[in-house]
Protein backbone atom coordinates (compact mmCIF):
# COMPACT_ATOMS: atom_id res chain seq x y z
CA UNK A 1 0.00 0.00 0.00
CA UNK A 2 2.89 2.16 0.91
CA UNK A 3 4.23 1.62 -2.68
CA UNK A 4 1.23 2.49 -4.44
CA UNK A 5 0.52 5.93 -2.49
CA UNK A 6 3.82 6.72 -3.51
CA UNK A 7 3.36 5.83 -7.09
CA UNK A 8 -0.37 7.94 -7.38
CA UNK A 9 1.17 10.69 -6.05
CA UNK A 10 4.30 10.48 -8.37
CA UNK A 11 1.97 10.18 -10.92
CA UNK A 12 0.15 13.23 -10.31
CA UNK A 13 2.70 15.10 -10.01
CA UNK A 14 3.80 14.38 -12.92
CA UNK A 15 0.24 15.33 -14.18
CA UNK A 16 0.09 18.46 -13.20
CA UNK A 17 3.20 18.99 -14.59
CA UNK A 18 2.44 17.81 -18.26
CA UNK A 19 -1.17 19.68 -17.61
CA UNK A 20 0.77 23.35 -16.76
CA UNK A 21 3.25 22.49 -19.48
CA UNK A 22 0.02 22.26 -22.09
CA UNK A 23 -1.59 25.30 -20.91
CA UNK A 24 1.56 27.25 -21.50
CA UNK A 25 1.81 25.88 -25.23
CA UNK A 26 -1.56 26.61 -25.81
CA UNK A 27 -1.49 30.29 -24.82
CA UNK A 28 1.39 30.65 -27.24
CA UNK A 29 0.25 29.05 -30.09
CA UNK A 30 -2.83 32.20 -29.38
CA UNK A 31 -0.49 34.68 -28.92
CA UNK A 32 -1.87 35.84 -25.50
CA UNK A 33 1.33 35.51 -23.59
CA UNK A 34 2.02 38.82 -24.13
CA UNK A 35 3.50 40.79 -20.50
CA UNK A 36 1.72 37.77 -18.59
CA UNK A 37 4.96 36.50 -17.92
CA UNK A 38 6.36 39.73 -15.75
CA UNK A 39 5.44 39.16 -12.03
CA UNK A 40 2.90 41.34 -10.40
CA UNK A 41 3.31 43.14 -6.41
CA UNK A 42 0.57 40.81 -6.02
CA UNK A 43 2.21 37.64 -6.78
CA UNK A 44 5.56 38.69 -5.35
CA UNK A 45 3.76 38.93 -2.19
CA UNK A 46 1.92 35.20 -2.49
CA UNK A 47 5.33 33.36 -3.42
CA UNK A 48 6.79 35.39 -0.37
CA UNK A 49 3.77 34.07 1.79
CA UNK A 50 4.09 30.28 0.28
CA UNK A 51 7.07 30.16 1.09
CA UNK A 52 6.85 31.16 5.07
CA UNK A 53 3.77 28.60 4.79
CA UNK A 54 6.46 25.60 3.56
CA UNK A 55 9.16 26.59 5.83
CA UNK A 56 6.64 26.30 8.83
CA UNK A 57 5.05 22.80 7.50
CA UNK A 58 8.95 21.36 7.20
CA UNK A 59 9.69 22.40 10.79
CA UNK A 60 6.46 20.85 11.89
CA UNK A 61 6.92 17.79 9.24
CA UNK A 62 10.65 17.77 10.86
CA UNK A 63 9.44 17.64 14.94
CA UNK A 64 6.70 14.96 13.38
CA UNK A 65 9.47 12.55 12.48
CA UNK A 66 11.47 12.98 15.65
CA UNK A 67 8.41 12.58 17.25
CA UNK A 68 7.22 9.55 16.01
CA UNK A 69 10.55 8.13 14.71
CA UNK A 70 13.63 8.59 17.47
CA UNK A 71 12.25 5.32 18.74
CA UNK A 72 13.35 3.37 16.30
CA UNK A 73 17.29 4.37 17.20
CA UNK A 74 19.24 2.00 18.73
CA UNK A 75 18.78 1.48 22.90
CA UNK A 76 21.09 2.91 24.86
CA UNK A 77 24.75 2.49 25.17
CA UNK A 78 25.97 -1.00 26.60
CA UNK A 79 29.40 0.18 27.12
CA UNK A 80 31.33 2.27 29.84
CA UNK A 81 32.49 4.89 27.09
CA UNK A 82 28.99 4.76 25.02
CA UNK A 83 26.97 7.66 27.03
CA UNK A 84 29.47 10.17 26.45
CA UNK A 85 29.58 8.78 22.56
CA UNK A 86 25.87 9.97 22.24
CA UNK A 87 26.44 13.19 24.43
CA UNK A 88 28.96 14.07 21.51
CA UNK A 89 26.55 12.53 18.75
CA UNK A 90 23.39 14.93 20.66
CA UNK A 91 25.57 18.01 20.71
CA UNK A 92 26.52 18.07 17.23
CA UNK A 93 23.38 17.29 15.98
CA UNK A 94 21.84 19.82 18.20
CA UNK A 95 24.30 22.02 17.13
CA UNK A 96 23.14 20.94 13.53
CA UNK A 97 19.33 21.40 13.75
CA UNK A 98 20.00 24.50 15.67
CA UNK A 99 22.12 25.97 12.93
CA UNK A 100 19.45 24.82 10.54
CA UNK A 101 16.37 26.28 12.05
CA UNK A 102 17.99 29.81 12.65
CA UNK A 103 18.58 30.03 9.06
CA UNK A 104 16.03 28.71 7.48
CA UNK A 105 14.00 31.26 10.05
CA UNK A 106 16.54 34.57 8.58
CA UNK A 107 16.11 33.38 4.70
CA UNK A 108 12.14 32.88 5.20
CA UNK A 109 11.84 36.70 6.75
CA UNK A 110 13.96 37.81 3.96
CA UNK A 111 12.39 36.58 1.03
CA UNK A 112 8.73 37.72 2.94
CA UNK A 113 9.96 40.88 3.98
CA UNK A 114 12.19 41.84 0.13
CA UNK A 115 9.28 40.33 -2.12
CA UNK A 116 9.40 42.20 -5.30
CA UNK A 117 7.06 45.04 -5.72
CA UNK A 118 7.25 47.14 -9.21
CA UNK A 119 9.72 49.75 -8.88
CA UNK A 120 12.03 48.65 -5.68
CA UNK A 121 15.56 48.46 -6.25
CA UNK A 122 17.67 45.81 -4.20
CA UNK A 123 20.23 47.50 -1.73
CA UNK A 124 23.90 46.60 -3.35
CA UNK A 125 25.91 45.03 -0.70
CA UNK A 126 29.39 44.37 -1.86
CA UNK A 127 31.99 44.10 1.29
CA UNK A 128 32.07 43.87 4.40
CA UNK A 129 35.14 43.05 6.77
CA UNK A 130 33.32 42.52 9.87
CA UNK A 131 30.46 40.17 8.66
CA UNK A 132 33.46 37.81 6.83
CA UNK A 133 35.08 37.68 10.13
CA UNK A 134 32.14 37.03 12.08
CA UNK A 135 31.11 34.03 10.21
CA UNK A 136 34.40 33.08 9.78
CA UNK A 137 35.35 32.66 12.89
CA UNK A 138 32.34 32.25 15.00
CA UNK A 139 32.03 28.14 13.21
CA UNK A 140 35.67 27.58 13.48
CA UNK A 141 35.78 28.44 17.41
CA UNK A 142 32.33 26.28 17.66
CA UNK A 143 33.60 23.60 14.82
CA UNK A 144 37.15 23.44 17.10
CA UNK A 145 35.96 23.31 20.20
CA UNK A 146 33.54 19.94 18.98
CA UNK A 147 36.81 18.48 17.70
CA UNK A 148 38.95 18.50 20.87
CA UNK A 149 36.16 16.94 22.31
CA UNK A 150 36.00 14.63 19.81
CA UNK A 151 39.21 13.35 20.22
CA UNK A 152 39.16 13.76 23.76
CA UNK A 153 36.48 10.85 23.80
CA UNK A 154 37.89 9.22 20.96
CA UNK A 155 41.40 8.94 22.73
CA UNK A 156 39.58 6.94 25.49
CA UNK A 157 38.65 4.14 23.54
CA UNK A 158 41.42 3.67 21.05
CA UNK A 159 44.42 4.00 23.34
CA UNK A 160 43.62 1.44 25.99
CA UNK A 161 45.19 1.49 29.17
CA UNK A 162 43.11 -1.48 31.39
CA UNK A 163 46.18 -3.23 33.31
CA UNK A 164 44.09 -6.75 32.63
CA UNK A 165 41.80 -6.93 29.47
CA UNK A 166 40.34 -9.28 27.53
CA UNK A 167 41.96 -9.79 24.56
CA UNK A 168 40.35 -10.75 21.34
CA UNK A 169 41.59 -10.48 17.84
CA UNK A 170 38.40 -9.42 14.72
CA UNK A 171 39.20 -10.98 11.64
CA UNK A 172 37.61 -10.10 8.74
CA UNK A 173 37.53 -11.23 4.97
CA UNK A 174 35.00 -11.47 2.43
CA UNK A 175 32.48 -12.32 3.81
CA UNK A 176 32.72 -12.92 7.31
CA UNK A 177 34.06 -12.81 10.67
CA UNK A 178 36.60 -14.79 12.67
CA UNK A 179 37.45 -14.05 16.71
CA UNK A 180 40.31 -15.12 18.34
CA UNK A 181 40.79 -15.10 22.16
CA UNK A 182 44.11 -14.38 23.58
CA UNK A 183 44.64 -17.66 26.09
CA UNK A 184 45.91 -17.54 29.80
CA UNK A 185 48.78 -15.54 29.07
CA UNK A 186 46.80 -12.75 27.91
CA UNK A 187 49.14 -12.51 23.96
CA UNK A 188 47.78 -13.43 20.84
CA UNK A 189 50.11 -15.70 18.64
CA UNK A 190 52.17 -14.60 16.21
CA UNK A 191 50.74 -14.25 12.11
CA UNK A 192 52.40 -14.26 8.93
CA UNK A 193 49.93 -13.65 5.79
CA UNK A 194 52.21 -16.03 3.74
CA UNK A 195 51.40 -18.91 6.14
CA UNK A 196 47.52 -18.80 5.56
CA UNK A 197 45.89 -21.48 3.68
CA UNK A 198 43.27 -24.03 4.35
CA UNK A 199 43.90 -25.62 7.62
CA UNK A 200 45.27 -22.00 8.77
CA UNK A 201 42.93 -19.76 7.59
CA UNK A 202 44.12 -17.04 10.28
CA UNK A 203 48.10 -17.64 8.98
CA UNK A 204 48.89 -18.08 12.78
CA UNK A 205 52.79 -18.99 13.61
CA UNK A 206 53.90 -21.74 15.79
CA UNK A 207 55.06 -19.35 18.69
CA UNK A 208 55.05 -19.80 22.45
CA UNK A 209 51.82 -17.69 22.75
CA UNK A 210 49.27 -19.51 19.77
CA UNK A 211 49.02 -22.11 21.75
CA UNK A 212 46.14 -21.69 23.95
CA UNK A 213 44.56 -18.91 21.79
CA UNK A 214 40.90 -20.25 21.36
CA UNK A 215 39.26 -19.11 18.11
CA UNK A 216 35.57 -18.94 17.67
CA UNK A 217 32.78 -18.23 15.00
CA UNK A 218 29.01 -17.14 14.47
CA UNK A 219 29.14 -15.97 18.01
CA UNK A 220 31.66 -14.49 20.15
CA UNK A 221 31.31 -14.07 24.32
CA UNK A 222 31.92 -10.75 26.58
CA UNK A 223 32.46 -10.43 29.72
CA UNK A 224 30.56 -8.06 31.91
CA UNK A 225 32.28 -4.51 33.69
CA UNK A 226 35.58 -6.33 32.40
CA UNK A 227 37.99 -4.40 30.00
CA UNK A 228 38.12 -5.74 26.13
CA UNK A 229 40.86 -5.31 24.27
CA UNK A 230 39.69 -5.94 20.51
CA UNK A 231 42.61 -6.16 17.43
CA UNK A 232 41.44 -5.75 14.29
CA UNK A 233 43.07 -7.54 10.59
CA UNK A 234 41.91 -7.78 7.22
CA UNK A 235 42.54 -10.54 4.63
CA UNK A 236 41.51 -8.61 1.49
CA UNK A 237 39.95 -5.74 1.62
CA UNK A 238 39.08 -2.47 3.62
CA UNK A 239 36.33 -3.72 5.66
CA UNK A 240 34.95 -1.95 8.93
CA UNK A 241 33.95 -3.48 12.81
CA UNK A 242 31.00 -1.52 13.61
CA UNK A 243 29.77 -2.77 17.45
CA UNK A 244 26.35 -0.48 17.72
CA UNK A 245 25.22 -1.36 20.98
CA UNK A 246 28.87 -0.27 22.44
CA UNK A 247 29.20 2.82 19.73
CA UNK A 248 32.28 1.77 18.91
CA UNK A 249 34.02 1.30 15.23
CA UNK A 250 37.10 0.53 13.73
CA UNK A 251 38.02 0.02 10.50
CA UNK A 252 39.91 -3.56 9.46
CA UNK A 253 42.68 -2.56 6.81
CA UNK A 254 44.93 -5.13 5.62
CA UNK A 255 48.66 -5.17 6.23
CA UNK A 256 47.91 -3.49 9.31
CA UNK A 257 46.11 -3.93 12.58
CA UNK A 258 44.15 -1.55 14.66
CA UNK A 259 42.45 -1.35 17.42
CA UNK A 260 39.94 0.08 20.15
CA UNK A 261 39.05 -0.97 23.60
CA UNK A 262 35.72 -0.74 25.83
CA UNK A 263 33.86 -1.96 28.91
CA UNK A 264 30.66 -3.75 28.27
CA UNK A 265 27.81 -2.53 30.93
CA UNK A 266 25.12 -4.70 30.56
CA UNK A 267 24.64 -8.58 29.42
CA UNK A 268 22.39 -9.96 26.47
CA UNK A 269 19.95 -10.47 28.79
CA UNK A 270 19.40 -7.14 29.68
CA UNK A 271 19.29 -5.94 26.39
CA UNK A 272 16.61 -8.05 26.07
CA UNK A 273 14.50 -6.90 28.75
CA UNK A 274 15.07 -3.22 27.60
CA UNK A 275 13.71 -4.11 24.38
CA UNK A 276 11.25 -6.56 25.02
CA UNK A 277 12.90 -9.07 23.02
CA UNK A 278 13.66 -11.91 23.72
CA UNK A 279 16.17 -13.09 20.82
CA UNK A 280 17.25 -9.88 20.52
CA UNK A 281 21.48 -9.73 20.51
CA UNK A 282 24.03 -7.26 20.06
CA UNK A 283 25.86 -7.90 16.56
CA UNK A 284 28.93 -7.00 15.01
CA UNK A 285 28.58 -6.06 11.36
CA UNK A 286 30.95 -4.39 8.76
CA UNK A 287 30.00 -1.01 7.58
CA UNK A 288 32.05 -0.50 4.68
CA UNK A 289 30.58 -1.83 1.47
CA UNK A 290 33.28 -4.55 0.91
CA UNK A 291 31.58 -6.62 -1.99
CA UNK A 292 28.03 -8.54 -3.18
CA UNK A 293 27.60 -9.85 0.44
CA UNK A 294 28.58 -7.42 2.31
CA UNK A 295 25.00 -7.59 3.61
CA UNK A 296 25.73 -10.64 5.11
CA UNK A 297 28.74 -10.13 7.71
CA UNK A 298 27.19 -10.12 10.98
CA UNK A 299 28.16 -11.58 14.23
CA UNK A 300 26.26 -12.38 17.15
CA UNK A 301 27.66 -10.99 20.52
CA UNK A 302 26.95 -12.92 23.91
CA UNK A 303 27.53 -10.57 27.27
CA UNK A 304 27.82 -12.43 30.11
CA UNK A 305 28.20 -12.35 33.47
CA UNK A 306 32.05 -12.90 34.68
CA UNK A 307 31.58 -16.73 36.18
CA UNK A 308 29.44 -17.03 32.69
CA UNK A 309 32.04 -16.09 30.29
CA UNK A 310 34.99 -17.76 31.98
CA UNK A 311 32.88 -20.79 32.08
CA UNK A 312 32.19 -20.49 28.48
CA UNK A 313 35.29 -19.82 27.59
CA UNK A 314 37.07 -22.85 29.45
CA UNK A 315 34.52 -25.28 27.09
CA UNK A 316 36.29 -23.79 23.79
CA UNK A 317 38.95 -25.67 22.01
CA UNK A 318 41.86 -24.28 22.05
CA UNK A 319 44.36 -24.12 19.01
CA UNK A 320 47.18 -26.06 20.25
CA UNK A 321 44.44 -28.60 20.93
CA UNK A 322 42.61 -28.73 18.11
CA UNK A 323 43.26 -31.44 15.10
CA UNK A 324 45.20 -28.95 13.19
CA UNK A 325 48.98 -28.78 13.50
CA UNK A 326 50.35 -25.07 14.38
CA UNK A 327 52.14 -24.22 10.86
CA UNK A 328 55.54 -23.64 10.95
CA UNK A 329 57.97 -20.19 11.89
CA UNK A 330 58.71 -18.86 8.46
Amino acid sequence: MTLLWISIIILFIILVTRIIRIFELSRELKGEEGDDHIVTDKEGRNISGFFVLFTAGFFLFFAWLHNNFSNKLLPEAASLHGPEIDKLFNITMGLIIFVFVVMHIILAYQIYKNFYRKGRKAFYFAHSTKLELIWTIVPAVVLSGLIVYGLRVWDDVIYPDAKDPVVIEIYAKQFGWTARYAGNDGKLGGTDFRLIDDTNELGLKSDEHVGDDVIVKGEFHLPLNRPVLFKFRSRDVIHSAYMPHFRAQMNCVPGMETQFEFIPTKTTQDIREITKNPKYNFVLMCNKICGSSHFNMQMDIIVDKEQDFNKWISEQKTWGASSVTPTANL
